[in-house]
């Protein structure tokens, strides 16, 4: 029987390197096989006189690893920036983790939209959420959810969440959305 420690999750973490640093976590677990996600945005930058183009995390010190506590915690003991997140009033024994199915559900969906639109739990309001759908076909087929509510637009976007942490909204074909 497999010690829990042992057993590989979508552990929440919280890196809190300055947001130039050369080696952010979301770079350096990859290289000790830990496997990562962070979400990711392009924005534009003023570095001295020059506008840059850069790909940076939605969200500075947030990043999902999924492997092992029995992996990672010694990985986190040594760099002090870096931390389990823990939910208010869990305790510190119990470090946030989210489903395998979540997870990877998410990552799927932003994946497959070049410019997903990211939500904080905070900001994703009621009066922001349209009509239940059922994609059926394209990249997303299968995927159930809500619609983001946008005026005058002709694009269509589904709403993928990671239950508490934040959603993401990704355009969707309206060829392919069943309402529900």
């Amino acid at each position: 029987m497999e010690d829990a420690s042992q057993l590989k999750h979508w552990f929440v973490l919280r890196d809190f390197k300055k947001w130039n640093a050369k080696a952010p976590a979301y770079k350096a677990l990859p290289q000790l096989g830990i496997r990562c996600f962070t979400p990711m945005r392009w924005t534009v930058n003023i570095r001295g006189n020059k506008r840059q183009r850069e790909y940076l995390p939605v969200i500075q010190n947030l990043l999902f690893a999924y492997d092992s506590r029995e992996r990672l915690d010694p990985i986190i003991a040594a760099d002090k920036s870096l931390q389990y997140q823990y939910r208010r009033g869990g305790g510190s024994a119990n470090p946030m983790t989210v489903s395998d199915k979540d997870m990877n559900r998410f990552i799927e969906a932003v994946s497959c939209d070049a410019n997903p639109v990211f939500y904080t739990v905070e900001e994703l309001t009621d009066d922001m959420l349209g009509r239940e759908i059922i994609v059926t076909g394209g990249p997303l087929d299968g995927y159930e959810g809500t619609l983001l509510k946008m005026q005058g637009s002709k694009k269509k976007r589904l709403i993928v969440k990671i239950p508490g942490l934040m959603a993401a909204a990704v355009e969707v074909n309206p060829d392919y959305i069943q309402f529900v």
